[in-house]
């Protein structure tokens, strides 16, 4: 032990980035940009959707991606599932964990998903039942936990009373979405504290992203108050298209970059992650929002400048 605080480091940039993505990656692409991932010291990697490939064709390889890519032990594979037969298909490709999605917010759910938060529950509630009793981890992942852009500020009631009803369908895992970037420093620290005493025996994630900048200064909250699995997208990818102006996901290397600096242990090999951010821009067709990538590490050192003679 080295003494410094364990933080675990889920990336989201091969499902939750390329799903935004314009331009179709090659699936051999896909393959090898997990498997350099895999390497890099992350505790979890969310891999693809298992999705109708007519809802989102950029992630219509999904069966091909999981049986190709090359997993790294001690490294979590989860995937995005929608409904029961999604669930078949990702059973089928032996994934480590199914990852379920739902707005708290009524108006958010049924733009994002073209459903009710009742007909979300049920639909889910069905995939939970379909994959309990396997060895594959069930996780649920809450959008809108802190504001909504069409509805506002959701009452953390509501966040808390979607969390206990998957608490008592025994799933393993609930993620606390930032999805539309409206969440603060001071909020994040009261909702994430409250999820943890209520519910200590589900396993809590963080997932934030920089709309309005304040990614970074939310993750410390939440690890004031004791949490220690956060997502984060390689490059910054990703992004919620109800979210006018929306930018991505916090960024890994940003993120690792930082936590690192303040003496934190998150396993990341962050010259291995910058490695693989500037290959993205090739993949994608577009500059990422990368601030490490584009200036380097704090320490990164130059040439004085030549005076004139």
């Amino acid at each position: 032990m080295n003494g410094r605080k364990k933080l675990y480091i889920q990336e989201v940039a091969a499902r939750d980035g390329f799903q935004n993505e314009k331009q179709f990656i090659d699936t051999h692409d896909k393959i090898e940009f997990i498997n350099r991932l895999s390497g890099s010291g992350y505790a979890k990697i969310e891999a693809t959707s298992f999705t109708s490939p007519k809802a989102i064709p950029a992630l219509k390889d999904a069966d091909m991606v999981m049986h190709e890519i090359r997993r790294q032990p001690g490294v979590i594979y989860t995937v995005l599932v929608p409904n029961a037969r999604g669930a078949e298909r990702a059973l089928a490709c032996n994934v480590d964990e199914v990852n379920l999605v739902m707005s708290v917010s009524e108006t958010h759910n049924r733009a994002n998903l073209r459903m009710t938060r009742e007909q979300s529950y049920a639909q889910l509630a069905d995939v939970v039942g379909a994959v309990r009793g396997t060895d594959t981890a069930i996780n649920v992942s809450l959008s809108t936990v802190f504001g909504c852009p069409m509805e506002g500020d959701i009452a953390a009631t509501e966040v808390f009373g979607l969390m206990d009803r998957f608490a008592q369908l025994d799933v393993d895992g609930i993620t606390l979405c930032d999805t539309t970037g409206m969440a603060y420093p001071s909020q994040v620290e009261e909702i994430a504290r409250q999820a943890k005493t209520r519910f200590p025996q589900l396993e809590l994630t963080m997932h934030f992203h920089n709309t309005r900048g304040m990614a970074l200064a939310n993750t410390l909250s939440a690890i004031s108050v004791g949490c220690d699995r956060f997502d984060a997208s390689l490059g910054g990818l990703g992004g919620c298209p109800y979210a006018p102006g929306a930018s991505g996901n916090v960024c890994t290397e940003d993120l690792v970059h930082m936590l690192e600096l303040m003496g934190y242990d998150t396993g990341i090999d962050l010259d291995a992650i910058l490695d693989i951010s500037g290959t993205l821009p090739g993949l994608i067709g577009h500059d990422v929002p990368s601030q490490i990538l584009k200036a380097g590490p704090r320490l990164t050192l130059h040439p004085a400048p030549v005076q004139p003679a």
